[in-house]
């Protein structure tokens, strides 16, 4: 490490894996099970809220969801996400990552419970305020993704810190995974066959008194883990790196680290003045577009793309899975019953694919890198995506092996480009901008996450408009919606070219904030500055 490197930050650098890592983890990871959580247990009470609130017969189809309002409550949190991502993300570089990411779990808490409590004289006011609570609902969720990545990854030795961060990112797994069990519970409690079928999705004999319930205790349930974790969260100190390199203070820096560390730190002020002056580029300048420009590029196009296929196979599960069969039609199900199938379903890939994936990343991140990690995501995304869709009709009279298949693509989603693009953007950009570079890039993904949404909502129509929900155009079918997002992820792959590979340097070296001024004020690399400019 170069000489003008500070004490405390290589200290941190070198330090072995210790009990405060893990507890890092456990206080940043528990938002991100929020967001998972909150995020996808939506899909699971969309079909139950067509069934309570569209029963009337003048409906052009009864028991679902009109198109507008499917599209309002699957996509209204991710419009809030997309701002809180920017909003927090700025607000982390400017007032600290500590001091507003109380706020964002706050937010998260309130409105978790206020969507489960949505009101409203007809169904038309019940779904406004569903969607107005899920807008801040999001906005706090948004939040989480910038202060958590940065604070983690300034936390995080450099050995490891691809991890650290990656197992944070991770613990969205069990949230989803806990949003289909807290589902399997609340339905199986409720679950009465008041009439034996076939029932009319638009008659009450479908929907038993308590269905109202289940999809608000569903919802409300997300306020559990954030506000276990909120005192947690108040008792961490800044990050070193945010305390030194941008609000100058060596001396508070060394006093928190010392602490965490259990080691003695010297406030080392000159260094940090140094560092400081040294590297003050802002986020819209020539020199950011020289150093971080593309990089900056690859790391929202490339979040960008993969979430527009991963959201759409997450919060559409249930519709590919009736599609294939594998659900059966509403009309042989009571709807707290139907409840109860999305929810095993949801499970079952969850365990299969999604949670075995994230771990992998977490296992083999700083081993083989994050570079080949979110290339090879890609690619097989890409093969599986078109296995399923080219034989798409040979799957309709094989469940097992279309399970199998779609499973995969969730599993090198998450030992792939799904973890990475949420790691990288916390390394490879400066502390003063780390938080709101990662803001940009992850509301790049968020706004794929909407174009997803409510993109396959339409695209996954069928192509015969008799076959087509009212109200909604022909659409291109399954089978091509598999195949546009096969080629989505291809592109994933090019755009990958532009991220630089972090494995095993430290924060400052990936970013030049090591580097030296030269007489005449300009920039010097230092000795183990690698990263190409």
């Amino acid at each position: 490490m170069a000489n003008n490197q500070l004490g405390v930050l290589n200290a941190l650098d070198a330090a072995k894996t210790q009990w405060y890592h893990f507890t890092a983890i456990v206080i940043a990871g528990m938002g991100f099970f929020t967001d998972a959580y909150d995020l996808f247990g939506i899909s699971l009470i969309t079909k139950l809220l067509g069934r309570i609130y569209y029963t009337n017969e003048n409906h052009p189809k009864p028991g679902t969801l009109p198109p507008n309002v499917a599209a309002a409550v699957n996509g209204t949190a991710f419009v809030g996400t997309l701002a809180g991502q920017l909003f927090f993300g700025w607000l982390g570089d400017k007032l600290g990552r500590k001091r507003v990411y109380g706020l964002t779990l706050m937010l998260m808490v309130v409105c978790s419970i206020a969507s489960g409590l949505s009101f409203g004289k007809s169904p038309a006011g019940v779904m406004t305020t569903l969607c107005f609570f899920r807008f801040w609902l999001g906005f706090g969720i948004g939040g989480d993704y910038p202060l958590s990545a940065t604070i983690m990854s300034e936390y995080a030795n450099k050995k490891t810190r691809g991890a650290f961060i990656a197992a944070v990112f991770a613990m969205q797994g069990f949230g989803i995974l806990t949003g289909g069990i807290v589902a399997l519970i609340v339905s199986a409690s409720f679950d009465h066959a008041y009439k034996a079928p076939p029932y009319s999705v638009n008659r009450k004999d479908s929907t038993a008194p308590e269905a109202d319930y289940i999809w608000r205790i569903i919802l409300m349930f997300g306020a559990v883990p954030a506000l276990l974790t909120y005192y947690w969260r108040m008792k961490m100190p800044e990050t070193a790196r945010y305390t030194a390199l941008v609000a100058r203070n060596a001396k508070q820096a060394a006093s928190d680290m010392s602490k965490v560390l259990q080691v003695e730190l010297e406030a080392e002020e000159e260094k940090v003045e140094t560092a400081s002056s040294s590297n003050s580029f802002g986020l819209f300048t020539k020199e950011f577009a020289r150093r971080h420009g593309l990089h900056l590029l690859g790391t929202s196009v490339c979040w960008f793309l993969l979430d527009i296929a991963y959201y759409s196979n997450n919060l559409f599960q249930k519709d590919i899975f009736t599609a294939i069969g594998w659900l059966p039609k509403a009309e042989t199900m009571n709807a707290i019953h139907e409840v109860y199938r999305v929810a095993a379903s949801q499970s079952l890939i969850a365990l299969c694919g999604t949670i075995p994936g994230y771990w992998f990343t977490v296992a083999l991140i700083d081993y083989i890198g994050r570079f080949t990690i979110q290339l090879m995501g890609f690619f097989f995304m890409t093969v599986f995506m078109f296995a399923l869709a080219i034989p798409y009709h040979h799957w309709l009279s094989n469940n097992a092996g279309f399970l199998i298949m779609y499973s995969l693509t969730f599993f090198f989603a998450n030992f792939g480009p799904n973890a990475t693009t949420f790691v990288v953007p916390a390394e490879i950009f400066p502390a003063r901008l780390r938080s709101t570079c990662h803001g940009i890039s992850a509301a790049a993904g968020k706004l794929g996450a909407i174009v997803g949404a409510l993109g396959f909502l339409y695209a996954a129509q069928s192509t015969n408009p008799e076959e087509t929900d009212q109200g909604y155009p022909p659409g291109i079918g399954v089978k091509n919606t598999l195949l546009v997002l096969g080629s989505i992820n291809c592109l994933g792959i090019f755009f990958t070219l532009l991220v630089p590979e972090s494995k095993g340097k430290s924060l400052e070296e990936l970013t030049g904030e090591n580097e030296e001024a030269d007489g005449n004020g300009k920039q010097q690399a230092s000795s183990t500055q690698t990263l190409p400019v």
